[in-house]
């Protein structure tokens, strides 16, 4: 299983200060929307403080929290494919600081310098194997105590 990393911390002390030299401080109070899927996906985030959760739209009136988010996690990745639309929407679960990166900004530093492009575009891989793999697990786990009950 693939560790959980922080991005911030991953990128290696040079690269981090290019990328924060981007970041502007945010902040986001207890219930907002921070975004919804299907939005255009133009910048991203790193949590300071506070908790996030992913959600995806089961029904019209039933959203699925797919995850939890807080201090040192990476919220949003869709700014870096194609089409550019968020695929979860996002919630604040308290009150949530956060650095914020406009996504066309950091594109062009990572044209610019592509080892910091390069070692961006790992991390983040790492971050989204990180987290398929936690929710396949709970996924699975899901699944195995809804057949336990039907047997």
């Amino acid at each position: 299983m693939t560790k959980a990393i922080k991005l911030l911390t991953a990128l290696p002390p040079p690269q981090r200060e290019r990328l924060m030299s981007l970041a502007r401080e945010v902040s986001f109070p207890e219930d907002a929307r921070i975004f919804e899927a299907g939005g255009t996906a133009d910048r991203f985030w790193v949590i300071r403080s506070g908790a996030v959760s992913l959600d995806q739209r089961v029904t019209s009136l039933q959203r699925v929290t797919v995850a939890s988010l807080g201090a040192g996690d990476l919220l949003g990745w869709s700014w870096l494919f194609p089409p550019y639309q968020w695929d979860f929407g996002a919630e604040a679960f308290s009150p949530v600081r956060a650095y914020e990166f406009e996504a066309a900004a950091v594109l062009r530093l990572c044209e610019e310098e592509p080892a910091l492009g390069m070692s961006l575009v790992r991390h983040v891989a790492e971050i989204l194997a990180h987290r398929l793999e936690m929710t396949r697990g709970k996924l699975m786990e899901q699944y195995g105590q809804h057949r336990r009950s039907v047997l």
